[in-house]
């Protein structure tokens, strides 16, 4: 009888680690089993991790197909890499040669926003490094979308940032009334006039100084520039507390590198306008 009970409750635990397992998801760290270059190489660690020793502008691959077929990942707001220890050099993440996100050398994790950008049939996501390093990867998990956003216009027109000759300014007032997390999102095309041309980069900064805006920092190169794709059409960032008391103070100066922007529009939470109506009509 001792032994029957036994055998039921390493069934009962076995069987709660499974839906443990089953349960996350969002956990797609076991999907990245291939790499770009034959000179690469990485190890399956027994904690889940994946130890990946690249070589410049190889890959890490994660091959994300089920049935052998694109999958549609709108439902989701980004993915996210988390390393074991700050990365030493820049590191990159592109997902089935559309959506690019850069992250800077002395991050410990890295996320690339779907905002705006088509990923209804994605097949792949890399993971590079521009040189050769060693980079232990705790995860890479996908993030749901959770919130509702209502959208403000604040800039239109058309401006051709060109070789970075032009640029946007927009005044302090443009940012009253905002909260962290809000967004900035650019509505843009990419100027592929030259054949040749492989990048294309926005630098947003505090007006009137060389400070670059906290919210992208991690997708910033030693420039700090964020690198957007060749068929991006949005670029949004995530607004700091900080970055909204500086915004306030200054405004926003944005150019950047053979992008040309149509619109700048400002995204806020619809939880929060709700909020707010509710206190006023308390009031």
């Amino acid at each position: 009888m001792k032994k029957i009970l036994l055998m039921t409750l390493a069934a009962v635990i076995l069987t709660a680690c499974r839906q443990d397992v089953q349960e996350d998801k969002y956990d797609i760290t076991s999907k990245f089993r291939a790499t770009y270059n034959i000179y690469e190489s990485f190890t399956n660690n027994r904690d889940g991790s994946i130890t990946y020793n690249a070589s410049p502008w190889g890959g890490l691959v994660g091959i994300i197909k089920e049935r052998n077929l694109p999958v549609d990942w709108t439902p989701y707001e980004s993915i996210t890499f988390e390393f074991a220890e700050p990365t030493k050099i820049e590191t990159q993440v592109l997902i089935s040669e559309k959506v690019k996100t850069w992250g800077r050398a002395g991050i410990t994790s890295l996320t690339c926003f779907f905002d705006g950008l088509d990923v209804r049939n994605v097949s792949e996501v890399i993971f590079q490094a521009t040189d050769t390093m060693t980079i232990t990867i705790k995860s890479v998990r996908l993030r749901p979308i959770v919130d509702n956003w209502d959208s403000r216009t604040i800039w239109e027109g058309e401006c051709h940032f060109n070789n970075w000759e032009n640029g946007i300014y927009l005044p302090p007032e443009t940012f009253t009334n905002l909260s962290e997390g809000d967004k900035l999102e650019f509505i843009f095309t990419t100027d592929r006039n030259d054949i040749d041309r492989t990048y294309w980069q926005f630098k947003t900064i505090y007006a009137t100084t060389e400070m670059t805006l906290e919210g992208n920092y991690n997708e910033l190169n030693k420039w700090g520039c964020a690198t957007v794709g060749r068929d991006a059409t949005s670029y949004r960032i995530a607004l700091t507390a900080n970055d909204i008391a500086k915004l306030k103070e200054l405004g926003l100066f944005v150019n950047g590198y053979y992008n040309i922007v149509t619109k700048v529009n400002l995204l806020r939470k619809m939880h929060q306008q709700e909020d707010e109506a509710t206190i006023e009509e308390s009031q």
